[in-house]
């Protein structure tokens, strides 16, 4: 059961996996672009490399003879995993699925055309003359995004026609792996997003998290609140789509399935990521019985998770830094921020501020018979105020 596993990508989605996967014994060697990572810093060992150069990538692997290599951001030369999954590697959750979900194009044409889940429309642009022609196909307002980017890097609302040219240099400037496309897609009136965290299991069936309801600016997560509000309905018909999708992609793990729900028109899926979740975060505040980190370490080790179930409501808001920086001092208002019942902070340890990044995590919850959801998230939102990233 003891394995030595490579992390491809260290930020703090990783650092909380890497706890988990070192409580259950495991060697983990952690990767990233820069030295400091939040994940290196309980990690076994540290690698720096660009990982959109392949042949770093494969050096890297080569060196560390991992067992096993989780896939954690987009910006990796994802299709270099089959050769090292035909060698016997465990690609989590398989080389296919990294392939796939790490590119919005290919993702979106097994959903839509392969699958026949129900998507918002779209169309795709690799030259301004072929991006203006899908806005007015679509049509006004409607959403842009780089085929490959994360964390909402690139993404932007086309509200009129004067965003149009903005959009396209706002994606491409941002979009990653070297791919000079778009994806245009039409805007839903949803009410509300949700995330449902779906586990698929080597030797069980897949089980569900509660659904996540979440909030974004900029494309980016701002907050969480599980569980969110759905009907019977809506959550079998998403929970249907989620089986559908990752049966599909194949392998074991937790994935992040997002979807717009309407309720006029249901539920649409939206994306699809095959790791833990930013929007999941809030499954550390003891919402659930195992959170989605320890949830990800069972599935991929294929240790037996016997059931997910709801213990509380809980709810996340973001730390986020107001300016650019290469010195953080301190992290001011902590222990106003922990006064707070019911209350909880995670800091990510990034080396570097940027306006806007997210550098930690508050977090509430409360009895489920208790107050309410709207509530509660006041209250995350109240502990994350109180926390001030003091910069040199």
């Amino acid at each position: 059961m003891l394995k030595k596993i490579l992390l491809l990508g260290s930020g703090e989605l990783g650092k909380e996996l890497v706890i988990s996967l070192k409580r259950l014994g495991q060697t983990v060697i952690a990767v990233d672009s820069y030295d400091g990572a939040p994940a290196m810093q309980v990690a076994d060992g540290r690698e720096i490399i660009n990982m959109l150069d392949g042949d770093e990538l494969d050096r890297v692997i080569n060196k560390n003879g991992p067992d096993i290599i989780i896939p954690e951001i987009e910006a990796i030369r994802t299709e270099r995993l089959y050769e090292h999954e035909k060698r016997g590697i465990h690609v989590v959750p398989s080389a296919r699925a990294v392939n796939y979900t790490m590119n919005r194009k290919a993702i979106r044409e097994l959903a839509a055309k392969e699958l026949g889940v129900k998507t918002a429309k779209y169309a795709y642009a690799t030259t301004p003359e072929e991006f203006r022609a899908a806005v007015k196909g679509i049509g006004i307002p409607c959403v842009v995004k780089p085929i490959m980017s994360s964390s909402g890097k690139g993404q932007s609302t086309v509200k009129s026609e004067t965003d149009i040219d903005k959009a396209w240099d706002y994606a491409i400037t941002k979009g990653r792996g070297g791919l000079n496309e778009v994806i245009v897609e039409e805007f839903i009136h949803f009410e509300t997003e949700i995330t449902l965290l779906t586990v698929t299991q080597k030797n069980g069936e897949t089980l569900y998290c509660p659904p996540i309801g979440h909030r974004q600016e900029r494309g980016d997560y701002q907050e969480s609140w599980q569980p969110a509000k759905i009907s019977e309905e809506h959550l079998k018909e998403a929970q249907m789509m989620a089986d559908l999708i990752t049966r599909s992609l194949t392998g074991a793990g937790i994935w992040g399935v997002e979807f717009f729900l309407s309720d006029k028109n249901g539920v649409y899926f939206s994306e699809l990521s095959p790791r833990p979740h930013d929007t999941g975060m809030v499954t550390l505040s003891g919402s659930q019985n195992f959170s989605e980190f320890e949830l990800h370490a069972r599935a991929v080790l294929g240790l037996p998770i016997p059931e997910i179930s709801l213990e509380k409501m809980g709810t996340s808001a973001v730390i986020l830094a107001t300016k650019e920086s290469q010195v953080i001092k301190d992290y001011a208002g902590l222990e106003e921020a922990l006064k707070i019942p019911g209350s909880d902070v995670r800091i990510f340890g990034k080396p570097v501020t940027r306006v806007h990044r997210r550098m930690g995590v508050a977090l509430a919850h409360d009895d489920l018979k208790s107050g309410s959801i709207d509530q509660l998230r006041k209250r995350a939102k109240q502990i994350a105020d109180c926390v001030t990233v003091v910069t040199g």
